[in-house]
């Protein structure tokens, strides 16, 4: 489900659940296994054209009550995950980032991106966003967030790059490479110091999201509802007639 590998002291986590790298338990869970284990700088990517086209909704609309529920734990898991990691990590978004595949790439310290589209869609769905994700999102897209959450709607990497979502647009053929080197230089600053840095910053999204259990629990309990699996339903079918 994911690839690894290491590039001058940098590691490389490839996400690879063809078509277009879906997120499903199983991805979130080897994920967050990664991201607990590696140590130093690491590269987000995806294999193929697709960062992470966002949640795989036909194994959360099949799965059931219990996969629901365990989805979303791992969900935000996940985001944490990468968001806590002490050391530099750069989102290498090499094609489409939808959903919880934008919220993946926000949760990096840097975004560099080479095409598609990008945006938090989760309410064209029909499902609430946990709370690590849309405080991670708030801090990652300033004042455009609640646009983006709200609006539900994609954009280029331009335009992202005009709003501070990502750093720099970089051709796709180098963008892996470019993402290496500026996990490289970011890691030649002293480790303790940068994880330090790296706290203190995202101490007021950690104490929002912290605060957040109830909200939570809430989010829970509409992911895992049978009004949520109909809504998902409705919206598969919707995309098989070409809507």
């Amino acid at each position: 489900m994911t690839d690894l590998e290491t590039a001058d002291g940098v590691t490389v986590i490839r996400f690879d659940n063809a078509p277009v790298n879906a997120l499903d338990l199983d991805l979130l869970e080897v994920i967050i296994a990664s991201m607990r284990t590696v140590e130093g700088p690491v590269v987000l990517t995806g294999a193929g054209r697709s960062f992470s086209a966002g949640v795989d909704l036909r194994a959360l609309a099949d799965g059931g009550t219990d996969y629901a529920g365990r989805f979303v734990i791992a969900l935000s898991e996940a985001i944490l995950a990468i968001y806590d990691h002490p050391a530099p990590v750069v989102a290498a978004i090499n094609g489409h980032a939808i959903a919880g595949g934008c919220v993946l790439a926000m949760s990096a310290d840097v975004r560099l991106m080479s095409g598609g589209t990008i945006g938090l869609t989760e309410l064209a769905v029909g499902v609430p966003f946990p709370v690590a994700a849309l405080e991670i999102c708030r801090d990652a897209m300033g004042i455009s967030a609640s646009r983006a959450a709200l609006q539900a709607k994609t954009i280029n990497a331009d335009t992202a790059l005009a709003r501070g979502w990502i750093d720099a647009v970089v051709p796709g053929e180098d963008i892996v490479a470019q993402a290496v080197t500026t996990a490289r230089e970011l890691g030649q600053y002293s480790a303790a110091a940068y994880a330090a840095t790296k706290k203190q910053l995202h101490r007021p999204v950690r104490a929002a999201i912290d605060a957040g259990a109830a909200a939570d629990a809430d989010v829970r309990a509409s992911w895992i509802s049978e009004e949520t699996r109909g809504r998902i339903n409705g919206f598969l079918e919707s995309l098989a007639r070409g809507r």
